[in-house]
């Protein structure tokens, strides 16, 4: 069993940044490729960002692109997401996703482990 656990989550002025953090254990494959995925209140859940098992593939959101950035620290299994400039619009539960079972990473029935969440709240 893969168990992800996500922090750094809370309230931020827009303009302002948040480093989100997920830490994966259990089985050894949890150190593959990972994902972030966002749920605004009232909408379906979003791609934001994957990485791949050695970081050497990365893509993003549109609407994050430029302003997020994802990294991996394999010693600690845990995949980063450091959000700037952040806007009214970001404000939304990120999940942390692994077990990536191949196809189109933007999609999450691509993947087979969730965390539970984290709140990110932008106050404009």
């Amino acid at each position: 069993q893969v168990r992800l656990e996500e922090s750094g989550g809370g309230l931020v002025q827009a303009g302002g940044s948040l480093r989100l953090s997920c830490a994966a254990s259990g089985r050894t494959f949890s150190d593959g490729p990972m994902a972030w995925f966002r749920q605004a209140p009232g909408k379906e859940r979003e791609f934001v960002t994957f990485i791949s098992r050695n970081g050497d593939s990365i893509n993003y959101a549109d609407s994050v692109e430029g302003r997020f950035t994802v990294s991996k620290d394999h010693a600690k299994v845990t995949v980063y997401l450091q959000m700037n400039n952040l806007k009214a619009e970001d404000t939304a539960v990120y999940y942390c996703a692994a077990g990536f079972r191949g196809g189109y990473n933007t999609q999450e029935r691509n993947y087979g482990y969730w965390g539970q969440g984290t709140q990110v709240s932008v106050s404009s």
